[in-house]
């Protein structure tokens, strides 16, 4: 994605299931958990770079002693500098007892992060809030060790004014900017309740049914507590990713099967995904089951999971991001007139490289496919040079575009800036036949088109092609998302934004007025939710047209080579990724009513002009 927006969250969750004497003993460490959550989380650390956090709870530990610890950190490398610290409490101890490590008993009692329970955090900073205090997860303490939680998740509520009025709290200033805070209070309200009516005998599956249907939003979430207990829940559309591992040793639970994989070296079928709907509940004795909180709903995972956020290394998704790619293959070769002699296949950024494969494929068995053809058309009639000619034909690709270490400046003028963004991305000249070659260069997405518009195509001009093709494996964003993904200002789409232009072309810009009108006529009636109003904006337009007016506004005006755009269809996007059909983002069908709410909320603030998130 070319345009920088703000990733999804990741977790981890572990449970050893033996004394840290076995661990010491079968794996020569005692520091075997710590070691675990140090990989699930740097193997995810593709889902948010802003902040990270650990919490871990020790068992069976004297009264008077803690035993719920937290660190977190906003560091230019949050998860480096929090296991550092780690480290250095650790090297501290050894230099007063250098054998330490050989006394699990002992490490256990110095060592604040030696739990049996441990959970990890890594988080992109929402509303701008890139505090260390907004980092997960947050915790509760009491001095009754059922009372004390620790919470940590991937997900954005989009009802937190609802839930702190349920519970009959009146949300600081801090409160109200975090949806964790919302959900902290709801579930550590009913668990409190369920700690008083039955003092030391928590049923946490029951706390969950209570709190979890009061959630209007995507999530996966995981709470320790102090007693032993833990979860992860997920949301009952599954919209967030969630899956789990057990064996004799531990119970871990992670935002994506690839961690697991990589951390634990176990095959693909060994990760469970947990179902929507359901939770993986833990006793103190580590024990596990997997029970239901809500009644499943329509799957609407989230298929930016499986275009962009999630990392490739899983086999489901590479496969999927290929056969996005080749889905495109068909229309590109269609827009260059299949003349594959005088085109150049490229991607931007990094993340569009296993796209760019599938859509190289795709050419490629077009080019064997004609090459078959035209051999079997001469008959006994072969000239060995054609022959050969025709054999070592083959796609031509580059690397046309190398990101630059990240560019920051001090200039604050807007033409000196502008200067300096062109520069995010350097080309790699004497790529491209000047004025022969076309251009075609695949992206995972176009959002606000910014980028594309500042740097890659000015950058792309200079090599003077032909034509420039930008492919998008990704669908136009038009709606806000509100369930994970930090997009919320419709005014950001380029998508949006290029259907108010055809708009005002066409002399249809009442529309708008008419849509704001019933907008605020729902609002008064209490019924903003119950459908999308943005819908219409997009009605008037093909597809087609809206694509065309998007590559004139990311053409600035001084480049004269033409640029085209190229989208992925709704229907590829359903047949390249089966199994996650969430695609609100794209369609403006939300799973969950809040969903309509916030997008005609947004529409509300685009047209009042309010630079805010529509929730």
């Amino acid at each position: 994605m070319s345009d920088e927006i703000k990733h999804e969250c990741g977790l981890a969750f572990i449970r050893l299931r033996k004394p840290f004497s076995y661990y010491q003993q079968q794996y020569g460490t005692v520091l075997y958990g710590i070691n675990k959550l140090y990989l699930l989380m740097e193997k995810q650390h593709n889902r948010g770079q802003d902040g990270a956090g650990i919490a871990t709870v020790k068992l069976n530990v004297e009264p008077g002693y803690p035993f719920l610890h937290r660190i977190r950190s906003c560091a230019q490398q949050p998860i480096a500098d929090l296991f550092q610290q780690i480290g250095k409490e650790i090297d501290e101890i050894e230099k007063y007892q250098p054998a330490i490590k050989n006394h699990p008993g002992l490490m256990k009692g110095h060592v604040n992060f030696l739990g049996e329970l441990l959970l990890g955090h890594l988080r992109y900073g929402t509303q701008g809030k890139n505090n260390v205090e907004f980092c997960h997860p947050f915790i509760k303490r009491d001095t009754i060790p059922t009372r004390n939680l620790a919470l940590a998740g991937n997900f954005n509520l989009v009802n937190t004014e609802e839930l702190f009025g349920l519970i009959n709290i009146d949300p600081g200033v801090f409160q109200r900017q975090s949806d964790l805070a919302a959900m902290m209070e709801v579930l550590h309200h009913f668990l409190v309740k369920a700690d008083e009516a039955f003092p030391g005998k928590l049923d946490i599956v029951k706390v969950l049914k209570k709190a979890v249907p009061l959630f209007d939003g995507g999530f996966n979430f995981s709470g320790i507590i102090g007693n032993g207990n833990a979860f992860v829940t997920r949301d009952p559309h599954g919209i967030r990713p969630s899956y789990y591992y057990v064996n004799d040793e531990v119970i871990v639970a992670a935002s994506e099967r690839a961690a697991i994989r990589t951390a634990f070296n176990v095959g693909e079928n060994e990760v469970q995904e947990l179902m929507p709907g359901h939770a993986l509940i833990v006793d103190p004795d580590g024990n596990y089951s997997i029970q239901q909180i809500v009644e499943p709903k329509e799957r609407k995972a989230c298929s930016f999971e499986r275009i962009y956020f999630s990392r490739g290394s899983d086999e489901k998704i590479y496969n999927e991001r290929k056969a996005l790619g080749r889905f495109l293959s068909e229309p590109v070769l269609k827009a260059i007139d299949h003349d594959l002699k005088h085109t150049i296949f490229s991607f931007i950024p990094n993340t569009a490289e296993i796209a760019f494969y599938g859509l190289l494929q795709g050419a490629d068995d077009y080019l064997k496919k004609i090459k078959i053809e035209r051999i079997l058309k001469w008959g006994n009639n072969v000239d060995p040079e054609k022959l050969t000619e025709m054999i070592n034909r083959k796609i031509r690709f580059e690397k046309i575009a190398i990101k630059d270490v990240k560019l920051r400046t001090f200039i604050t003028e807007d033409s000196s800036r502008n200067e300096m963004v062109q520069h995010v991305y350097d080309i790699t000249y004497g790529t491209v036949r000047k004025g022969e070659d076309t251009l075609v260069v695949i992206d995972d997405s176009i959002v606000r088109g910014t980028t594309l518009r500042e740097s890659i195509v000015r950058m792309l001009a200079r090599l003077e092609p032909k034509r420039i093709i930008i492919v998008s494996s990704a669908p136009q964003i038009r709606y806000p998302d509100c369930y994970g993904i930090d997009m919320s200002k419709l005014g950001d789409f380029i998508a949006f934004r290029a259907a108010i232009e055809l708009l005002h072309e066409t002399k249809q810009e009442a529309l708008l007025t008419e849509l704001l009108d019933k907008c605020k006529e729902l609002q008064r009636n209490n019924q903003l939710h119950t459908e999308n109003i943005v819908r219409q904006v997009y009605k008037p337009f093909t597809l087609e047209e809206i694509s065309n007016k998007i590559a004139q506004l990311i053409t600035p005006p001084e480049i004269k080579i033409p640029v085209d755009i190229i989208y992925q269809t709704i229907e590829t996007l359903h047949m390249a990724c089966p199994t996650n059909t969430g695609d609100w983002y794209f369609t403006g069908n939300y799973p969950t009513p809040g969903g309509n709410r916030v997008c005609n909320k947004a529409f509300m603030n685009y047209m009042e002009g309010k630079n805010v998130r529509g929730y």
